[in-house]
């Protein structure tokens, strides 16, 4: 299962599709907060974390993925903007791709894979 942080409904809907059709199994939460407790409640449940960087509420982005690291260090990383690209090399976690928007639902597929086909097996 692919955690997926995005807080924008239309690009919510067009990530699920593009990571369905690419045979993941998405699962949407809309702040980071949520993502934060579904990611402690179920550790090993999740394969890779899809975020936006820009989110609505107290946590945004690079905070959920440092999280993330901390319940999982291993946990493959893809960030999604079109603001802050460069804050990337600061803030980014290794084991991560950042996409900026607009992407094509391919490049999301396609960044997924490659981070999972990198993942260490544990």
């Amino acid at each position: 299962m692919i955690m997926v942080v995005e807080d924008d409904q239309l690009i919510q809907a067009l990530i699920e599709d593009a990571l369905t059709e690419g045979g993941f199994e998405p699962s949407i939460a809309a702040s980071g907060e949520e993502a934060v407790t579904l990611l402690r409640g179920n550790r090993s449940h999740y394969w890779a974390l899809v975020t936006d960087i820009n989110l609505r509420g107290t946590m945004d982005g690079w905070e959920v993925a440092k999280q993330a690291r901390e319940i999982d260090p291993s946990l493959p990383i893809v960030y999604m903007t079109g603001a802050a690209p460069d804050d990337w090399a600061s803030h980014g976690v290794p084991n991560s791709v950042l996409l900026n928007k607009p992407f094509s639902p391919a490049q999301l597929v396609i960044a997924v894979a490659q981070l999972l086909n990198n993942a260490p097996i544990t």
